[in-house]
Protein backbone atom coordinates (compact mmCIF):
# COMPACT_ATOMS: atom_id res chain seq x y z
CA UNK A 1 0.00 0.00 0.00
CA UNK A 2 1.14 3.47 -0.40
CA UNK A 3 -0.33 7.34 -0.01
CA UNK A 4 -1.14 9.62 -2.65
CA UNK A 5 1.53 11.68 -1.96
CA UNK A 6 4.21 8.98 -2.31
CA UNK A 7 2.44 7.31 -5.31
CA UNK A 8 2.87 10.81 -7.18
CA UNK A 9 6.62 10.82 -6.39
CA UNK A 10 7.02 7.52 -7.76
CA UNK A 11 5.34 8.16 -10.75
CA UNK A 12 6.50 11.76 -11.43
CA UNK A 13 10.48 9.95 -11.92
CA UNK A 14 8.41 7.90 -14.79
CA UNK A 15 6.41 9.96 -16.89
CA UNK A 16 7.35 13.30 -18.87
CA UNK A 17 7.98 16.14 -17.70
CA UNK A 18 4.62 19.10 -17.86
CA UNK A 19 1.72 19.62 -18.36
CA UNK A 20 1.08 15.96 -20.28
CA UNK A 21 2.71 14.50 -17.28
CA UNK A 22 1.00 16.11 -14.51
CA UNK A 23 -2.19 15.13 -16.29
CA UNK A 24 -1.24 11.74 -16.98
CA UNK A 25 -0.27 11.53 -13.18
CA UNK A 26 -3.58 12.78 -12.00
CA UNK A 27 -5.65 10.26 -14.12
CA UNK A 28 -4.04 7.78 -12.83
CA UNK A 29 -4.69 8.79 -9.12
CA UNK A 30 -8.01 9.41 -9.57
CA UNK A 31 -8.72 5.87 -11.57
CA UNK A 32 -7.10 4.02 -8.58
CA UNK A 33 -9.11 5.86 -5.93
CA UNK A 34 -12.04 5.81 -8.08
CA UNK A 35 -11.76 1.99 -7.87
CA UNK A 36 -10.56 1.38 -4.11
CA UNK A 37 -6.92 0.95 -4.07
CA UNK A 38 -5.46 4.12 -3.64
CA UNK A 39 -7.09 5.12 0.05
CA UNK A 40 -4.86 7.41 2.62
CA UNK A 41 -7.26 6.90 5.15
CA UNK A 42 -7.27 3.36 4.83
CA UNK A 43 -3.40 3.33 4.54
CA UNK A 44 -2.95 5.12 8.00
CA UNK A 45 -4.87 2.83 9.73
CA UNK A 46 -3.83 -0.02 8.64
CA UNK A 47 0.12 1.32 8.98
CA UNK A 48 -0.96 2.26 13.05
CA UNK A 49 -2.46 -0.71 13.52
CA UNK A 50 0.72 -2.39 12.45
CA UNK A 51 3.21 -0.67 14.29
CA UNK A 52 1.26 -0.60 17.21
CA UNK A 53 0.30 -4.21 17.14
CA UNK A 54 3.43 -5.72 15.93
CA UNK A 55 6.60 -3.19 16.51
CA UNK A 56 4.97 -1.51 20.00
CA UNK A 57 5.97 1.78 18.73
CA UNK A 58 4.18 4.50 20.32
CA UNK A 59 2.25 7.69 19.26
CA UNK A 60 4.66 10.57 18.31
CA UNK A 61 6.93 7.44 16.30
CA UNK A 62 4.11 6.64 14.30
CA UNK A 63 3.47 10.37 13.52
CA UNK A 64 6.23 11.25 12.57
CA UNK A 65 6.57 8.65 9.85
CA UNK A 66 2.94 9.15 8.70
CA UNK A 67 4.13 12.72 7.93
CA UNK A 68 7.09 11.33 6.31
CA UNK A 69 5.15 9.47 4.09
CA UNK A 70 2.68 12.40 2.94
CA UNK A 71 -0.57 11.44 4.88
CA UNK A 72 -2.25 14.98 5.48
CA UNK A 73 -1.99 16.08 9.00
CA UNK A 74 -5.76 16.26 10.27
CA UNK A 75 -6.03 12.27 9.14
CA UNK A 76 -3.01 11.96 11.16
CA UNK A 77 -4.17 13.05 14.12
CA UNK A 78 -7.55 11.34 13.67
CA UNK A 79 -6.01 8.15 13.10
CA UNK A 80 -3.71 8.17 15.90
CA UNK A 81 -6.53 9.26 17.79
CA UNK A 82 -8.65 6.18 17.18
CA UNK A 83 -5.95 3.55 17.48
CA UNK A 84 -3.93 5.12 20.29
CA UNK A 85 -6.66 7.21 22.23
CA UNK A 86 -7.34 4.39 24.78
CA UNK A 87 -3.76 2.72 25.12
CA UNK A 88 -1.79 2.73 27.67
CA UNK A 89 1.92 3.97 27.02
CA UNK A 90 3.36 2.55 29.32
CA UNK A 91 2.47 -0.84 28.80
CA UNK A 92 3.22 -0.50 25.13
CA UNK A 93 6.77 1.34 25.86
CA UNK A 94 7.24 -1.98 28.37
CA UNK A 95 6.18 -4.26 25.65
CA UNK A 96 8.52 -2.18 22.77
CA UNK A 97 11.60 -3.12 25.43
CA UNK A 98 10.59 -6.77 26.05
CA UNK A 99 10.59 -7.43 22.25
CA UNK A 100 13.96 -5.29 21.78
CA UNK A 101 15.05 -7.82 24.73
CA UNK A 102 16.44 -4.77 26.08
CA UNK A 103 17.42 -5.26 29.97
CA UNK A 104 17.42 -3.34 33.16
CA UNK A 105 20.68 -0.60 32.67
CA UNK A 106 23.19 -1.54 35.19
CA UNK A 107 24.98 2.18 34.51
CA UNK A 108 24.80 5.43 32.88
CA UNK A 109 25.57 4.57 30.20
CA UNK A 110 22.76 1.62 29.68
CA UNK A 111 20.36 3.73 31.02
CA UNK A 112 21.06 6.90 28.35
CA UNK A 113 20.84 3.88 25.78
CA UNK A 114 17.64 2.84 26.85
CA UNK A 115 16.40 6.29 26.96
CA UNK A 116 17.53 6.94 23.33
CA UNK A 117 16.08 3.61 22.11
CA UNK A 118 12.48 4.41 23.95
CA UNK A 119 12.55 8.14 22.38
CA UNK A 120 13.14 6.85 18.96
CA UNK A 121 10.55 4.28 19.50
CA UNK A 122 7.58 7.52 20.17
CA UNK A 123 7.39 7.15 24.04
CA UNK A 124 7.23 10.13 25.95
CA UNK A 125 9.61 11.51 28.30
CA UNK A 126 7.10 11.19 31.50
CA UNK A 127 6.47 6.88 30.41
CA UNK A 128 10.05 6.61 30.34
CA UNK A 129 11.49 8.12 33.34
CA UNK A 130 8.14 6.26 35.05
CA UNK A 131 9.62 2.59 33.66
CA UNK A 132 13.32 3.90 34.46
CA UNK A 133 12.12 4.74 38.05
CA UNK A 134 10.34 1.51 38.35
CA UNK A 135 13.40 0.16 37.29
CA UNK A 136 15.18 1.62 40.26
CA UNK A 137 17.59 3.79 38.63
CA UNK A 138 19.32 6.47 40.79
CA UNK A 139 18.20 9.63 41.09
CA UNK A 140 21.43 11.27 39.79
CA UNK A 141 21.64 8.94 36.61
CA UNK A 142 18.27 10.45 35.85
CA UNK A 143 19.28 14.07 36.75
CA UNK A 144 22.08 13.17 34.05
CA UNK A 145 19.58 11.99 31.54
CA UNK A 146 17.54 15.33 32.27
CA UNK A 147 20.41 17.44 30.39
CA UNK A 148 20.25 15.13 27.74
CA UNK A 149 16.76 15.32 26.81
CA UNK A 150 16.62 18.83 26.93
CA UNK A 151 19.41 19.13 24.75
CA UNK A 152 17.20 17.01 22.23
CA UNK A 153 14.53 18.90 22.34
CA UNK A 154 16.38 22.20 21.98
CA UNK A 155 18.07 20.53 18.78
CA UNK A 156 14.53 19.11 17.32
CA UNK A 157 14.73 15.34 18.43
CA UNK A 158 11.73 14.99 19.95
CA UNK A 159 8.82 15.80 17.19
Amino acid sequence: MRTEVGLRRLMQLRVEPGEHGHAIINTTIARLKEHGYLNDAAFAETYARLRQENEKLGSRRVRQDLKLKGVKADLVEETLEARYGATDEEALARQHLERKRIKKPTNEKETARVMRRLVTAGFSTSVIYKILRNWNVPDETLSALDSISDDEHESGGDS
